[in-house]
């Protein structure tokens, strides 16, 4: 079965707000097996959305569209497809009173212009929607299903999850899985390289390298079957062979992060931490106070942006400084020991580079940032020169630092691979 996804709204063609339905259903389609072909995305105009819609119904055997069921003149979509499809509106009695019950319920009147949300085309479904008052609308149409569904999320993810994708389950005998392997340290190119072999002959799963974000690659593989399990079975052998050949690069799977990761690993290991950042401006501190729970290992944060605050928070010494500059080894060192130090936490990270656009010289360019990490036995730092934006800058050279802690938290948990 082939699904499309239709977005109606001038506010999304105006990049005003994201389309995060289309992603949203999108997901939640593949896990019954359903491939989605296409996503489209039209303003509120009626001629426009009826040519879209006829385009859809053409080519595919079920079209999801989000968006216009609201009260106001420009909410076209139930209109128009019923017009397309030659489907008088009826009043749905049962949206009706749980549109009065909802109006009701926050002390407003109903409006006359609400009363068009209870329509819905002869033969349809409605759906209920229990955070608003457009109900959704599911339709067997000779072999098609249509499917209108509100605009905002909130609205329409419950009604997705708990009436759309039960009844569109029933029609499917796929299950399409994807197991999302998250790598950092090696290019995209690079990790295409040692996985060439296995894209150009593996069929089934296959096997798709995703864009990189903040310096990390991704390789996605999906495979169709009967089952979840069964589609796991599929996967299990060429992810395993990818993680062999790409161990020390590898480091978490679907939706992990870099930072759960770390906190985890800081608290299994009963380790605290603290952090001084001066070019990342408190973004190491955010990402990781993201993770629940991370306040048994997390001691403080720093942003010690100026030199003296350098010297004064974390014992830089003012020959370091002078020496060798703010942005180098030895006060990227010397900061994250200092950090350490003063917290009396177990470890101690920093970050200070040149996040630009201006600031850089030939020896120390924009985009040259140095991570320092300290603990009992280690004071070390590492290098980096990124590129792009500012913001760029800073969430790569945050993500990075999260990368090193990890790698070197995870040393403790598994002394023999040191």
């Amino acid at each position: 079965m082939k699904a499309e996804i239709i977005a109606v709204g001038t506010e999304l063609i105006l990049g005003q707000i994201p389309n995060t339905n289309a992603q949203v259903i999108s997901q939640a389609l593949q896990e019954i097996g359903i491939d989605v072909y296409y996503h489209i995305c039209v303003g509120d105009n009626k001629e426009r959305l009826k040519e879209v819609f006829q385009t859809s119904f053409k080519r595919s055997d079920i079209i999801i569209l989000t968006g216009g069921l609201g009260p106001t003149e420009d909410d076209l979509t139930k209109e128009t497809v019923a017009e397309y499809l030659n489907l008088p509106l009826k009043l749905d009695e049962n949206s009706l009173n749980r549109m009065k019950d909802y109006f009701k319920k926050t002390g407003r009147q109903i409006a006359n212009n609400n009363y068009k949300q209870a329509l819905i085309p002869e033969g349809a479904i409605a759906i209920e929607n229990k955070n608003g008052t457009a109900p959704g609308v599911l339709l067997k149409y000779g072999d098609k299903i249509i499917v209108m569904l509100p605009g905002p999320p909130r609205e329409m993810e419950p009604m997705l999850k708990e009436t759309v994708i039960p009844y569109l389950s029933k029609m499917s005998t796929t299950t399409i899985f994807s197991r999302i392997l998250k790598f950092y340290g090696i290019g995209e190119s690079d990790l295409e390289e040692r996985l060439k072999d296995l894209i150009d002959s593996q069929t089934v799963p296959t096997i798709a390298p995703l864009v990189s974000r903040a310096g990390e690659v991704t390789i996605r593989l999906t495979a169709k079957a009967g089952s979840k399990e069964e589609a796991q079975k599929i996967i299990r052998p060429t992810e395993e062979e990818i993680i062999k050949r790409t161990r020390e690069y590898f480091y978490g799977f679907d939706n992990d992060s870099v930072e759960e990761i770390v906190a985890k690993l800081l608290i299994k290991l009963n380790k605290t931490i603290s952090i001084a950042e001066s070019c990342t401006g408190g973004l190491l501190a955010h990402k990781l106070t993201n993770i629940p729970g991370i306040s048994a290992s997390f001691d403080r944060g720093i942003i010690s942006y100026s030199n003296r605050s350098k010297h004064e928070l974390l014992n830089v010494k003012n020959e370091t400084l002078e020496n060798y500059g703010a942005v180098s080894e030895e006060t990227a060192k010397e900061m994250a020991e200092g950090i350490r130090l003063s917290s009396g936490t177990d470890i101690g990270v920093s970050v200070t580079g040149i996040a630009g656009p201006d600031g850089g010289t030939a020896e120390k360019p924009v985009g040259l940032v140095y991570i320092g990490y300290a603990d009992s036995s280690t004071v070390c730092a590492q290098r980096h020169i990124f590129s792009g934006r500012r913001i760029d800058i800073k969430e790569r050279s945050a993500n990075s630092a999260l990368h090193l802690v990890r790698k070197m938290l995870q040393k403790l948990e598994n002394p023999s691979n040191r």
